[in-house]
């Protein structure tokens, strides 16, 4: 089993890390984690977003880009909204901060990062155009 996944890996990244990480990624991870971190389960979170089990779990896992309605739906589901959601984003791929030090969502909101109200010196602008 681990062989064939390992192979659906390379075959989508052509056998080679990636440089940057896939926004599908980001997004998957900040979802799960913050699920996660809240002791909710995923049928919870997609009964209460209105999306179905098994694509919750596609987009957590970072298999399925999801449109904003359904993230939106889904962000909301988990209390967040769009500013944490681009926050977080932001520390994780642009100043390599929670991914790398394994910084929760809500470790990241309690800390109220500085480095998001402030703009960093190199901007960057992210979308999130389904």
């Amino acid at each position: 089993m681990t062989d064939v996944l390992r192979s659906l890996e390379e075959a989508r990244t052509g056998g080679r890390e990636p440089e940057e990480p896939l926004m599908r990624d980001l997004i998957g991870d900040l979802l799960r984690r913050t699920r996660t971190e809240q002791g909710r389960t995923l049928r919870e979170v997609a009964e209460e977003a209105q999306v179905s089990l098994p694509y919750l779990s596609e987009i957590e896992r970072g298999r399925k880009e999801a449109s904003s309605e359904v993230l939106a739906a889904v962000y909301r589901s988990l209390g967040l909204s769009m500013s944490d959601v681009l926050g977080a984003l932001y520390e994780r791929s642009v100043l390599g901060g929670p991914r790398r030090t394994g910084t929760s969502l809500g470790e990241y909101r309690r800390a109220g990062s500085p480095s998001v109200a402030a703009p960093a010196p190199r901007a960057q602008a992210l979308s999130l155009a389904a």
